[in-house]
């Protein structure tokens, strides 16, 4: 029995394969409940800028195996690239299978324009000083293992999740306005440039929201993050929803057994080395 969602369009961003917040597995359940046509991975998906071989686990290189395995199925897979994996930013345009890396994306969808870009370009701290905004990175990560630490110990004590992180966030006024302004600056330029929908990722606050100013009106939509929020966009029907992990999974469950079982060495060569069949069809094309 096929348990997945048929949905047109998903939606990630912000995952930081690599790091300690990641958290893959929940990740991993949300792909294998879907069936998409089209995934768009919306910027910072591998943290290249806090990159370490000695922390990559085993459930990280399964997101990057089942993406893999999507686009084998026939799954149109576009990778935008954010700040986190800008390194990418050199392959821009290229495309390999059903693979394309690109820096935006502009996508008709059912009559109306839809423009898909990550939004570090927004961010002055990044353009102008990227040694400190990736000092940064290191404290949040650090703040996330203290957090991890917290919430282990609540949970022995039957108590309820807390995130620090989100927690600082809320409560400082130069955070909340930076987000008001992101969201600002990201909707005027759509409205500017006659786009129905703009997709953003970065600030790891889903949202979706209906902006206008005196030259017309457009929605406003943020996937999340997988660190905090484990949330995704969805579009459908016509529709867009967040997807929130922690109020709309289903029951865990792993629909490819054969990841489950998969040895990590196993997992990076599946990643890494292309199957003879595969190299034939090529020679033959």
């Amino acid at each position: 029995m096929d348990l997945k969602r048929k949905v047109e369009i998903a939606v990630i961003s912000d995952v930081h394969l690599g790091t300690y917040g990641c958290h893959a597995k929940q990740l991993l359940t949300y792909l294998n409940s879907i069936q998409p046509k089209k995934l768009i991975l919306n910027g910072d998906i591998v943290d290249i800028w806090q990159f370490s071989k000695r922390y990559f686990p085993k459930p990280h290189l399964k997101v990057i195996k089942k993406i893999m395995d999507m686009a084998a199925d026939g799954v149109e897979v576009i990778y935008i690239t954010g700040n986190h994996d800008e390194m990418l930013r050199k392959f821009s345009d290229m495309t390999i299978g059903n693979i394309s890396i690109v820096d935006k994306k502009v996508l008709d969808l059912d009559g109306k324009k839809a423009w898909f870009f990550h939004g570090d370009v927004f961010d002055v701290s990044i353009q102008n000083a990227k040694w400190l905004a990736k000092l940064g990175g290191y404290g949040y990560d650090l703040l996330i293992l203290l957090n991890r630490a917290t919430n282990w110990c609540l949970e022995k004590l039957g108590k309820e999740k807390y995130s620090l992180s989100k927690r600082i966030k809320n409560s400082v006024k130069g955070a909340i306005k930076y987000i008001s302004d992101f969201e600002e600056v990201a909707s005027d330029l759509a409205i500017e440039n006659g786009y129905d929908y703009v997709l953003c990722g970065h600030i790891h606050q889903p949202k979706i929201l209906i902006k206008e100013n005196k030259f017309g009106k457009t929605m406003y939509l943020n996937s999340g993050d997988w660190v905090e929020n484990f949330t995704a966009l969805e579009y459908q029907f016509k529709r867009w929803k967040i997807y929130n992990y922690n109020k709309d999974k289903l029951s865990p469950f792993f629909a490819d057994e054969d990841i489950k079982e998969m040895e990590i060495k196993d997992l990076i060569a599946a990643i890494t080395i292309v199957e003879p069949e595969k190299k034939k069809k090529k020679k033959l094309n």
